[in-house]
This record gives structure tokens, C-alpha cells and sequence, in this order.
């Protein structure tokens, strides 16, 4: 999502970062930040801006989410389902039920009438359950209309990213349409783009992903843009270990209009590189452990 390869980020980390932040105030981020952002990819920029609002925070002696604003202490997450075939989705939503989660994503985008029928079946097994769709830039404008008239009697939370990035028109035709509310994910990456989408109406809500767009300090600035255009926030992620997860858990409780969470990419971790309890998931409910910082 990022054009970021691994070894590029590693070695980034010796011969650009160890660098530049040896010997540095963390109290200067802005200032350490914006001279690393040309030299680092989203990803690269994420890592040591987490790193500097830890130390910022530890050096407080309070849980990072507190030193950011602490405006809640717990919010649900939503867990996600990928493109499977319907026994196999239905086998895992009943899983994640048992399991006690009430939000959940469905992905879909390369069959509409597939996406439906399965959103269907979830809905009446689970009448009570909140149901989300990620159409993964999938549908043309044909194809999301459908869905949007399908869907109106299944009660469906959020359409997330229903067209490709930069596909302007149908999302505008889209977004004068009767139905859920329309988030924008990977067509957000930048401040600018949060502005562009915002200015012309191309999302009534947007998804920030800290290593998508380059940590919380531009997390910040585009959930202010959002809230400025009052735009509801959710805070995702990519397939990132519970540090990652961790970082954006703090990040969604510090702000109020960040009212949702779907920060569930460790769970499809088969070994995780971190064995600290940097927060809880009980029934669907992510709580940080108040250690100060992220939790380490």
C-alpha cells in the first residue's frame, strides 16, 4: 500500500534514522519528523514517529492515549472476515461471535451478487450482530448501486471504499445515493487527500491507518481536517503486529470524533514478535494496559 519494501525500511533504520535521531530531544518530533519525511516512506515515517511519542510519553509517566488527550479509555474494534466462500464465511462469523465480538467486517468487491447473498445470510442469523462492507475498491458505479438497494434492509453500518482511488465521479454520484454511510481508505494516504475528499464531499467518513499515512502526529492533523468537516473517524490497520495495533489503539481513544475502531490485523499474526500484554481484547473491547507510553 505504501511502495515500502522490508529491507529498504531495515535499512533505512541504520543509515538513515539511528542518524539522525542520536542524541536528539523526542520534544522536538515536529522538527525531527518533518526533516526525515523526505527521506522515509509512510511505514518508515510510522515507526520512529510511534517511537517518539512513546519516549514523550513514558518521560510524562502516562499511557500514551492520556498524554495524547485520553478522551476514552476502551473503545470496540470491529474483526474482519476476508473474500471466502459462503459455508466458510458463516463458519467464521459464528467463531466471532461465540467469541463475543459485535461488529463485523465483511470484505468483498469481486462479485456484488456474492457480496449480498452472504451479508444476507449474515443478517438473519445474527439480527442484532453490526454488520460493515469493505468493497476493497471493487465495484464500478453499476455495481455499488446495486449493492446500496440490496442492502437497505440489512441495516449495513459502513460501505467502505466502494471504487477505485481517484475514481471522483462515480463517488460523487455514489454519495447522493439513499444509503450507509460512504468511507474513504485507501483513496485517504495524505493531509491533502483528507482535504480533497472533504472539500468536495467525496466521503462521509474517512479511515486513518498510522502506517499508511505516516504515524499519529499526521494522524492528528487529518482527523483535525475530518472533524473540521465533521467527518466521523475510524482507525484501522494493515497486517501489523500488537505494537502496530497498539499505536493505533491509542491514537483512536486520545480524539472524540474517532468513533470507531477496526484494529484487528494481529490476530492473523501465527507467531507475534511481541509477547508483552500491551492491551486486552475481551468480547470484542480493546483496553491498553495503562503502562506509560504504548504499553512496552
Amino acid at each position: 500500500m505504501t511502495g515500502e519494501e522490508a529491507d529498504a525500511v531495515e535499512r533505512s533504520i541504520s543509515e538513515v534514522i539511528t542518524p539522525a535521531l542520536s542524541g536528539q530531544d523526542p520534544f522536538t518530533y515536529a522538527r525531527l519528523l518533518e526533516d526525515l519525511s523526505p527521506r522515509l516512506g509512510a511505514s518508515a515515517l510510522a515507526m520512529v514517529d510511534m517511537a517518539l511519542y512513546d519516549l514523550m510519553a513514558k518521560q510524562a509517566g502516562v499511557p500514551l492515549y492520556q498524554f495524547l488527550g485520553g478522551y476514552r479509555s476502551r473503545i470496540p474494534t470491529s474483526i474482519t472476515i476476508t473474500i471466502l466462500p459462503l459455508t466458510d464465511t458463516l463458519r467464521k462469523a459464528e467463531q466471532f461471535v461465540a467469541d463475543g465480538f459485535g461488529v463485523i467486517k465483511l470484505k468483498g468487491g469481486i462479485d456484488v451478487e456474492e457480496d449480498i447473498a452472504k451479508l444476507r445470510k449474515l443478517r438473519k442469523r445474527y439480527p442484532r450482530l453490526t454488520l460493515r462492507f469493505d468493497a476493497n475498491q471493487g465495484y464500478d458505479l453499476e455495481a455499488a448501486r446495486h449493492f446500496l438497494q440490496a442492502a437497505k434492509p440489512l441495516r449495513i453500518d459502513i460501505f467502505e471504499q466502494p471504487f477505485p482511488i481517484g475514481a471522483r465521479e462515480d463517488t460523487t454520484a455514489l454519495m447522493a445515493a439513499d444509503g450507509p454511510p460512504i468511507m474513504a481508505d485507501e483513496s485517504l494516504k495524505t493531509l491533502q487527500d483528507a482535504f480533497h475528499l472533504t472539500r468536495h464531499g467525496l466521503a462521509d467518513m474517512v479511515n486513518i491507518k498510522l502506517q499508511k499515512v505516516g504515524g499519529i502526529n499526521r494522524g492528528m492533523h487529518i482527523n483535525s481536517v475530518a472533524r473540521a468537516a465533521r467527518k466521523e473517524v475510524m482507525v484501522g490497520c494493515l497486517d501489523e503486529s500488537e505494537l502496530g495495533i497498539a499505536a493505533g489503539l491509542h491514537f483512536a481513544l486520545s480524539r472524540p470524533n474517532i468513533a470507531y475502531a477496526d484494529l484487528d490485523g494481529h490476530l492473523d499474526f501465527i507467531k507475534s514478535p511481541f509477547d508483552n500484554d500491551l492491551f486486552s481484547l475481551s468480547r470484542g473491547v480493546l483496553i491498553p494496559n495503562n503502562k506509560a507510553g504504548i504499553g512496552l
